[in-house]
């Protein structure tokens, strides 16, 4: 088995939950009520990407060498 790293990006909704992104895997999108059960869902939908992945013999993206900066600007709206 080989480890792999993925940052979820969770956005509160207006009506109440979380909706999760996977930026590195495109589409991998899932929901929880709760961050907990937002971050359990982001595994399972990781998982299951990952498996059609590897079913239709396309590589497997990793975000192992990647680097995050979070920039706040000003700007006049």
């Amino acid at each position: 088995m080989k480890q792999f790293t993925y940052r979820v990006l969770l956005k509160r909704e207006p009506e109440g939950g979380y909706t999760v992104t996977v930026p590195t895997l495109p589409g991998c999108i899932t929901y929880g009520e709760t961050v907990d059960e937002a971050i359990v869902m982001a595994k399972e939908a990781i998982g299951l990407y990952i498996e059609s992945l590897v079913a239709h013999n396309e590589p497997v993206p990793d975000e192992l060498n990647t680097l995050e900066y979070a920039l706040t600007l000003e700007a006049a709206v």
